[in-house]
Formats: C-alpha cells, sequence, structure tokens
C-alpha cells in the first residue's frame, strides 16, 4: 500500500513525504522533482510545450508509480485533478489530502518564483490563489481518504499525524 499526498502548492507536500518516508522506513518519490530529473524544469515545460504536455508526464510517471508497493508519493499540486491519475493512485494505496488556509500557501509562496501558475502573480497572489482552491478543494476532498490540516504544524507533526490514523 502506498500513502499518496495530494494538496495545493505551498502544502507542504514534499517535506511532509520526506520526513513519512523517514518515519516509516519507506522511499518518498516527489512527482515533480522526477519529471524535472527527467525532463528539465517544470516551468521550460510549461513555456516550451504547454500545461497538457506537463500533465501528460504526469499521468505516464503515475502509471508506473502505482504499479510499486510502499512507496511515499508526494504528488504535483494538479495531479489529482486527472481523474486517469487519482484512479490509479487510489487502487495503490490511500491518498491524504494536505489542507493549508489560504494564508498559509501565500505566506510560504510569496516568494516563489518557479510555479507556472502563479507566474507573473505577486500583485494578485491571493486571487491567484483562491481561484486555484475553489476549483481543486473539492476534488481534493473527494479523491482522498483523509484530510489533515496543516497549518501551524511541523512536517514532523504532520507525518506523526498521518501514521496515528493510518495503519501503517
Amino acid at each position: 500500500m502506498n500513502l499518496i499526498l495530494c494538496g495545493m502548492m505551498g502544502s507542504g507536500k514534499t517535506a511532509v513525504g520526506e520526513k513519512l518516508a523517514q518515519l516509516i522506513g519507506r522511499r518518498c518519490y516527489d512527482t515533480d522533482s522526477l519529471i524535472e530529473e527527467k525532463c528539465g524544469k517544470i516551468s521550460d515545460i510549461f513555456e516550451r510545450y504547454g500545461e497538457e504536455c506537463f500533465r501528460k508526464l504526469e499521468t505516464e510517471l503515475v502509471t508506473v508509480l502505482s504499479q510499486k508497493d510502499n512507496l511515499v508519493i508526494a504528488t504535483g499540486g494538479g495531479l489529482v485533478l486527472k481523474k486517469e491519475n487519482s484512479e490509479l493512485l487510489q487502487q495503490s494505496g490511500k491518498i491524504i489530502f494536505l489542507r493549508a488556509t489560504l494564508e498559509t500557501l501565500a505566506e510560504r509562496l510569496r516568494a516563489d518564483t518557479k510555479r507556472p501558475l502563479l507566474q507573473n502573480a505577486s500583485g494578485y497572489l491571493y486571487e491567484r490563489l483562491t481561484l486555484l482552491m475553489k476549483e481543486r478543494t473539492p476534488i481534493y476532498e473527494r479523491v482522498s481518504e483523509y484530510i489533515v490540516d496543516v497549518d501551524g504544524k511541523t512536517p514532523e507533526e504532520i507525518a506523526r499525524e498521518i501514521i496515528a490514523v493510518i495503519e501503517v
């Protein structure tokens, strides 16, 4: 059984995934990092080939990862929005939604210039995040078996909370 973390960019999926994997003795795979290792920077992929190409790369990766077992998988923020991806992941394990408030996300992402969906959003970061959250949160809630609120918690505290609710 895999443990899959989903949620908005800035919710801490990578940091929590690494800590969770360390605590339970598993390997952590970050989908965005794996794509960057193979294909280059995500912002470059978006710019050169478009979001659709990036989403196709995500699906190819999920197809491979979902065939493995006992992994911790930290997904990109939009990965589970595609039904095919969320279904593959649900079949391979338990999806946990790391839920953060708008304020927490804005604080964490304010100085981030690498995320394609936030390019040129510095003047209206709250508005952009609000729109993304409105679109994505219902999907995250629908595909997840568990929801963990992350505001004011360290990655280790969040990882321990996940361990407490999921029989690993």
